[in-house]
């Protein structure tokens, strides 16, 4: 996410590439668990969503207005990967990292679930791995609202 550009971040910040992201996560997984019955042709379906994962942040044109709970995670993303960690007000140097690493605790989880075709420890994996992801969305939104009267520039992103 580093590597996007200014066009790219506001792009992304349109509401219809978070939800179209958070949407491709369990299509992913139905796509993998798809190798049931397609065999091989499932990479079809994984390359597919894996593409769509990577052109989603492009996909969409800058939203008429930022100033919504998915834009103002991007907003503040883009903050957290722009940012040395000493620069990120104390508060938020915590939880954004211990979200994420709850989130890495539920892919072995999902990962065995996926090779075993057992779709109570699938789904458990991808509850784990979304309430996750969703709390450090979440505290993305609460870092851009504590940050955006800190740099003009961040003040200008939200209209």
């Amino acid at each position: 996410m580093a590597v996007l550009s200014d066009e790219t971040w506001k792009r992304h910040a349109n509401p219809w590439s978070v939800w179209t992201r958070y949407a491709a996560f369990p299509v992913l997984i139905a796509a993998i668990w798809s190798r049931a019955w397609l065999g091989w042709w499932a990479l079809a379906p994984i390359g597919l969503t894996i593409a769509w994962l990577a052109y989603n942040p492009r996909a969409f044109p800058p939203p008429a207005s930022t100033d919504n709970w998915a834009s103002k995670a991007v907003l503040g993303e883009r903050i957290w990967v722009a940012l040395q960690r000493d620069e990120v007000p104390a508060r938020h140097r915590i939880v954004p990292g211990v979200a994420a690493g709850i989130s890495m605790a539920g892919l072995p989880f999902l990962a065995w679930g996926l090779i075993a075709f057992d779709l109570a420890i699938t789904a458990l994996g991808a509850v784990v791995v979304m309430l996750a992801k969703t709390w450090f969305v979440d505290r993305m939104v609460w870092l851009f609202e504590d940050m955006k009267d800190q740099r003009p520039e961040y003040r200008s992103w939200l209209y």
